[in-house]
């Protein structure tokens, strides 16, 4: 296996090191924690990885990490981008042509979680051998088991049923599971790992998992495949059993310096790094062309940023779409002060308004800021709840209530009531809307659209006719196709 490749070669090097050190160690047998039959039976080796799945499962290990939403979001009524290199690949999301070549669905989308699931399966091949505590090792085995059922979310929401691998002994070649098959295995997983997991705040490091961050996965997991009772029963489980909040200011809730805030239930962890890995860099895509001053805020450009050429944007119509009175337009930058002391308009050319919703980073550097990407907060689990209410039970008070709790943060001051919806499905668009207006720029808007069947009208209705009812779907990447006759494609690919 890969790994034992790595750290047998690592030892041969400190065998090496030694040896030519000193005589007396040839005579030695000397024992290495580094030499592959021995580090995943330590602590130190399990720990790394582990590490290492958390790392691929997040993806924060890549350059180019926000385009794991961004390019979803480049699909929906939101948002679209511009310039640089990567605009021939938005194009053909943008419009609906996208096919099996498309580089970012292999490495973004299909290999991390992968290379998580290999090494979830790895740290749970290894347990038996680990010198440690049983409760040790069970705590790993339930971090493990939530890395694997959590990839297999995300690739299951990209390309419906995919290879199921339960061993780093499988065949290299496998055929995709059928959707009952791994659905089944997501539920199972999941809850499995629930039990053993521990209490939020109690995890061993600040990104590991917890027992509210299964319970939120649950509850996304179940609203997405239209199971609306157990969305519900793990939202309200969230609700009721810890002490998650809205953060008061929707403006300075994704600021680097209020990150690991009571919202926050799973995120994807960033830091500021020289060499951008790790990092987030979405604000050197929504910087406008020579970008000084925010007037609004006082933001000044700093000469340690850099401003890219690739240029992430906001449409008109979502933008004119939020209520007068909504702060989390705020985030959203209609105009600046440009390099020569000009104020300029992004309202005066269509569809060119900006995201500013991860607020640059004092300490950021080049294109590396350190602001974590939520993957789940409290806000989402209180329309959760709300929608999953709504269709078991129609229109009714409690998600009324919840939908007016985020609406209030947001500073809206009418708030809804049961007389504003006379049926099901105006309370879904509601729904609908306020997920926009909550969410946008973190990658939830395809779903969104998908699960209340929107996402091929909305595009027909921006224009985008190339779109179809299979490109609820992505294809599986062109490379695994060809390295693996077993695979069927998607339908239309």
């Amino acid at each position: 296996m890969e790994i034992k490749k790595i750290y047998r070669s690592l030892a041969i090097v400190l065998t090496v090191i030694f040896t030519n050190g000193c005589a007396d160690y040839l005579e030695e047998n000397p024992y290495s924690q580094l030499a592959p039959e021995n580090f995943l039976k330590t602590k130190e080796g399990i720990e790394s990885l582990m590490g290492a799945a958390y790392a691929n499962a997040s993806n924060m290990i890549s350059n180019n990490s926000i385009y794991t939403f961004a390019a979803d979001e480049w699909t929906t009524d939101f948002a679209y981008q511009t310039g640089d290199g990567v605009n021939a690949t938005a194009v053909q999301y943008i419009n609906f042509t996208w096919d099996a070549s498309i580089g970012l669905l292999q490495s973004q989308n299909w290999d991390y979680p992968y290379r998580a699931i290999r090494n979830a399966n790895l740290v749970l091949e290894n347990l038996d051998g680990l010198v440690a505590s049983e409760s040790l090792k069970t705590l790993y085995a339930a971090e493990a088991r939530f890395i694997r059922a959590t990839c297999y979310i995300k690739l299951y929401w990209k390309f419906g049923p995919v290879p199921l691998r339960l061993s780093t002994e499988d065949d290299i070649q496998l055929p995709r599971a059928s959707s009952e098959e791994l659905l089944g295995f997501i539920e199972t997983e999941l809850l499995a790992a629930l039990e053993d997991l521990p209490d939020p705040g109690q995890e061993a490091n600040y990104g590991r998992a917890h027992k509210a961050a299964a319970q939120g996965w649950l509850s996304n997991f179940y609203l997405n495949n239209k199971e609306w009772q157990k969305s519900a029963e793990f939202a309200g489980q969230i609700m009721d059993q810890w002490n998650y909040e809205l953060f008061p200011v929707y403006e300075d809730l994704f600021k680097v310096e209020n990150e690991r805030n009571s919202e926050y239930i799973w995120v994807r962890p960033a830091k500021t790094s020289a060499d951008r890995r790790a990092s987030n860099s979405w604000m050197n895509t929504a910087f406008p062309v020579g970008f000084a001053k925010d007037p609004r805020t006082g933001l000044e450009f700093s000469n340690a940023w850099r401003n890219w050429p690739n240029e992430s944007r906001i449409r008109d119509k979502f933008y004119f779409s939020f209520d007068e009175n909504d702060r989390r337009k705020d985030l959203i930058l209609h105009e600046y002060i440009n390099t020569d002391g000009e104020l300029i308009s992004l309202l005066d050319e269509e569809d060119n308004t900006r995201s500013f919703k991860y607020w640059p980073d004092p300490e950021g550097v080049n294109a590396s800021f350190g602001n974590d990407i939520p993957e789940i907060r409290f806000a989402e689990i209180l329309l959760n709840r709300a929608e999953a209410l709504n269709e078991l039970n129609g229109v009714n008070q409690e998600s009324i209530d919840l939908i007016n709790r985020v609406r209030e943060r947001a500073g809206i001051t009418t708030p809804l009531s049961l007389n504003d919806f006379s049926s099901k499905e105006e309370l879904r668009m509601q729904v609908l809307d306020e997920r926009g207006w909550e969410f946008y720029s973190e990658g939830k808007r395809r779903l969104d659209l998908i699960r209340m069947d929107k996402l091929i009208e909305f595009a027909h209705a921006r224009g985008a006719t190339n779109a179809k009812p299979y490109h609820r779907l992505y294809p599986i990447p062109f490379a695994t196709m060809d390295a693996n006759p077993l695979l069927v494609q998607n339908e239309g690919y």
